[in-house]
């Protein structure tokens, strides 16, 4: 039997006691354990233990030690599941003490995904420039269901992504003056469809902003791509295949048709010389 013969509050952490103890053969450090499993087990000076209760203890003090860790981490914000399930297996915490953790904690609704994914895309889209679909990825990521998702993205309405949008856009400043108006519209897609809205909400939006620029300006433009393609052009290809060069470049790069033709038939009537 093993005799417990003294019992210490530790100096670094009043919540955790030192138990001394006799194996026959005098008083020695036994073992530590947490206030909690110190009251709720009853142990006190004088109690003697065989070495199944002691391991009982050990394996009660462990999975105690698991819940503290989890706690803290639940201390600076939410977390999902699988964030927790991550974190104690990372800490080496034994499974079934995860798993005993895990439970209790989900019981009292400290874990809770459909509540973490709410809580975080309430978080982000008030804090950060991000559309659902990069939400949804995000969450995915932490382990959260598809059906815990979809019930927290309804809450993120297609009209505030809009409104979302569209401030950002009113934000992004003018144009390059050697840029195209669409493309500089096309540049601002690709950027919001990175940071995951959606192309029916990102067109919305554009149409909402008003991207107007004087003719001089687009024109100014145009000639600036099309003198630089031109020096691209001009000792490759001549003729009917030379202007077809010309007028697919310069339409991927936004001009309108009726612009690109009209600059084509000036230089051909060397009025732009």
């Amino acid at each position: 039997m093993i005799k417990i013969t003294k019992i210490s509050v530790q100096k670094r952490s009043k919540e955790r006691y030192n138990i001394f103890v006799d194996r026959g053969n005098g008083e020695e450090y036994g073992f530590s354990v947490d206030a909690d499993i110190l009251i709720k087990l009853g142990l006190k000076k004088g109690l003697e233990l065989d070495e199944e209760e002691l391991t009982e203890i050990l394996d009660k003090d462990e999975e105690k030690k698991t819940h503290h860790l989890a706690i803290h981490f639940l201390s600076y914000r939410m977390r999902s599941i699988t964030e927790m399930t991550d974190y104690l297996k990372k800490k080496e915490r034994e499974q079934k003490h995860i798993e005993v953790v895990l439970s209790k904690l989900i019981e009292q609704n400290l874990l809770n995904d459909e509540m973490f994914a709410k809580a975080y895309i309430e978080s982000k889209k008030l804090t950060l420039m991000k559309g659902p679909l990069k939400l949804k990825q995000e969450l995915n990521q932490k382990g959260v269901g598809r059906e815990q998702i979809d019930l927290a993205l309804a809450t993120f309405t297609e009209e505030e992504q809009i409104d979302k949008v569209i401030k950002w856009l009113d934000k992004q400043g003018n144009r390059k003056p050697k840029q195209s108006v669409s493309a500089f519209k096309q540049k601002l897609a690709t950027q919001l469809m990175g940071k995951g809205f959606t192309r029916a909400v990102i067109e919305t939006a554009l149409n909402e902003v008003s991207f107007e620029v004087e003719p001089s300006e687009e024109w100014e433009a145009l000639t600036f791509q099309a003198e630089k393609l031109e020096r691209k052009y001009r000792s490759k290809y001549e003729g009917w295949q030379y202007k077809q060069r010309m007028k697919q470049a310069l339409y991927q790069k936004g001009f309108s048709v009726e612009m690109i033709t009209s600059y084509l038939s000036k230089s051909d009537d060397g009025e732009l010389e």
